[in-house]
């Protein structure tokens, strides 16, 4: 009667693992079906990042807008957004507010420590921009003794904060978004603002009698990618979002997107590369 009751319990339990109540159960935390089956991604982003995300004229528009309205289509569900101060975002994503990060944010060591990141979406080079006719700044260490701004809690500030211990007197300030620091760099309240070289490219193509880029840049070589969650749950949605990441990279959309936003393509890998930082 023992081995009878057994086999039975047995065999129940791999019909439920299988098909039954423990499949369901395990299908319904996996984040990609979650998604599928609300028939939305949900992303979290700061839109004070010209040109990824950025406001105008009362419209969230920009690369991230463009790139993952392509994702959409390729997953077949709709882009619901949420906008929050940087220093917001990732929290946001360890507390599950949202899906995926479009930021997009800097691949760094420590950072792929605790995230998944997608394959590089764009260079992520940091750089300085200052003042048009600015003559004092003519290369990156010319900023010793100067005013320097970049954004709190980014990859931005970190590297400008360690290229500033190697020079001398560098007034290193934060900034809640990138707007305001352009706002100051314009005022003449400071000298310079570190941030990506795609970014800093934008604003002084859009404004080239204000701005200016210091050549070359003085951070490391490095990309940018949108930030997911690393567990188990999540695998399954990021490996479809960087399926359709490098389909767009290899049926030319994305390279489309980066000209119409930077007026230039961006040469990066179809995997994650290990961080220089």
């Amino acid at each position: 009667m023992k081995s009878l009751w057994g086999g039975f319990t047995a065999g129940l339990l791999a019909l439920m693992l299988g098909t039954g109540a423990f499949g369901s159960a395990a299908k319904a935390d996996d984040a990609l079906a979650k998604v599928k089956a609300a028939g939305e991604l949900k992303v979290g982003t700061e839109t004070q990042f010209a040109p990824f995300d950025f406001i105008d004229a009362g419209d969230h528009v920009g690369l991230n807008v463009d790139v993952f309205n392509e994702i959409g289509k390729e997953l077949g569900v709709k882009i619901v957004w949420e906008d929050l101060p940087w220093e917001s975002v990732l929290p946001g994503l360890d507390a599950g507010k949202f899906d995926i990060v479009a930021g997009p944010a800097t691949i760094t060591k420590a950072r792929m420590e605790h995230y998944r990141f997608t394959v590089p979406i764009a260079d992520a080079t940091c750089a300085i921009l200052k003042a048009a006719g600015d003559k004092s700044i003519q290369k990156p260490e010319d900023i010793a003794g100067k005013a320097v701004g970049a954004g709190k809690a980014s990859s931005q500030m970190d590297q400008l904060k360690a290229y500033a211990a190697t020079l001398k007197n560098v007034d290193i300030r934060e900034y809640v978004d990138n707007s305001t620091a352009y706002a100051d760099l314009a005022a003449g309240r400071i000298a310079g603002v570190a941030n990506s070289l795609p970014n800093i490219a934008y604003v002084a193509q859009q404004r080239p009698d204000t701005f200016a880029v210091v050549e070359p840049p003085f951070g490391q070589k490095s990309y940018f990618g949108y930030v997911g969650r690393k567990d188990d749950d999540h695998k399954s949605l990021m490996d479809a979002i960087d399926q359709a990441l490098v389909k767009m990279k290899h049926d030319g959309r994305l390279a489309a997107l980066e000209k119409k936003w930077f007026g230039l393509v961006f040469d990066t890998p179809d995997t994650v590369p290990t961080p220089n930082f």
